[in-house]
């Protein structure tokens, strides 16, 4: 009888496979988030893997986008970090590799490999701690220190609290007649942003049907949540849609009405979504910004300060004057 030969999986179905054994994989490089967040666009992954035994040592996801014949690799909405995320079995309890012939292995054949892709412009934001961003430097890849915000011990709420400003804690005062709900629904949340920002006079930068996507592939896993904040009369101040994987809870969509600005909301949002990450074992991370103001905000609940880096090329110069464009045109 002729023996039936198995079909090879694709890079896609061997990473799936091999993100089910990495416990601490950040959400945003599953598989699953990467379907939500490009949904109507592409993704693929590069793999590095054992020469003799076939396994998974790393991976590189990432977004690939193109208009006209133009290609480049952006990060997706809502994404904190893509780039590189090394096997387990690789990393010291810090998130280092341990083995550094295999990480400068790694790092170069990424390189490699992206440098063959034919791109006009690469852009990623790597995971914490990443120690690969000197290998891409040094190939001539700019890179750019970015800052997030943590709150990494959660058991004690009451010493957590009190490491909030004195600013925060009287806002907290404030919002002693507000309430929270937990029961918001993502059409409603996405209605009551649009409303936050055009009171503001700004435009959302995402779309109803993202959100719908992307909500109900975390609702289906039981990795979101949408937090409100309602006065006496019902009427919403403060929401947040908070995404989670099994080390982390992300203030991923926070929004405030103007109307309520002075209420105390913001606080008490904030610290709902605390409470939660608290309820579930997890770290939280108000999602970094890079906004004077916004980064202001969450220094003021105590957190602390987590770098990590983006890192980018043009290949075509004609890019970055089509970018510049592009923004001219969104402020005229």
């Amino acid at each position: 009888m002729e023996q039936q030969t198995l079909p090879q999986l694709s890079d896609k179905e061997s990473y799936s496979q091999w993100c089910e054994t990495q416990p601490d994989m950040p959400v945003f490089m599953q598989p699953w988030w990467l379907d939500a967040v490009c949904a109507g666009k592409q993704w693929d992954v590069m793999l590095y893997t054992n020469s003799r035994t076939g396994a998974v040592l790393a991976a590189l996801p990432y977004q690939t986008s193109k208009r006209w014949r133009i290609r480049f690799v952006i990060m997706p909405k809502m994404t904190q970090i893509a780039g590189i995320w090394f096997d387990k079995s690789l990393r010291n309890d810090d998130g280092t590799i341990w083995d550094k012939e295999i990480e400068k292995s790694v790092c170069e054949d990424f390189i490699k490999r992206i440098d063959e892709l034919g791109l006009w412009y690469y852009y990623q934001q790597f995971p914490l701690y990443s120690s690969c961003v000197p290998y891409f430097q040094n190939a001539g890849f700019k890179v750019k220190k970015r800052v997030t915000y943590r709150l990494d011990d959660l058991a004690d709420l009451d010493a957590v609290i009190d490491r909030f400003s004195k600013n925060k804690k009287r806002q907290l005062q404030k919002a002693l007649s507000l309430h929270t709900e937990r029961s918001m629904t993502a059409e409603d949340f996405y209605r009551f942003h649009t409303e936050c920002l055009t009171a503001q006079k700004k435009k959302i930068t995402y779309s109803r049907e993202f959100l719908l996507v992307l909500d109900r592939k975390t609702s289906r896993l039981n990795q979101s949540r949408i937090i409100s904040i309602h006065n006496a009369d019902g009427e919403v101040c403060a929401a947040a849609y908070v995404v989670w994987d099994k080390q982390t809870l992300y203030y991923l969509i926070p929004c405030y009405s103007p109307k309520y600005k002075e209420s105390g909301a913001g606080a008490l949002l904030a610290l709902e979504c605390i409470k939660l990450a608290r309820e579930k074992g997890l770290q939280f991370d108000f999602e970094g910004s890079m906004i004077k103001g916004v980064a202001n905000h969450y220094k003021q609940f105590g957190s602390t300060p987590v770098t990590y880096f983006s890192i980018h090329k043009y290949y075509k110069r004609l890019f970055a004057l089509a970018l510049f464009y592009n923004w001219l045109k969104q402020k005229l």
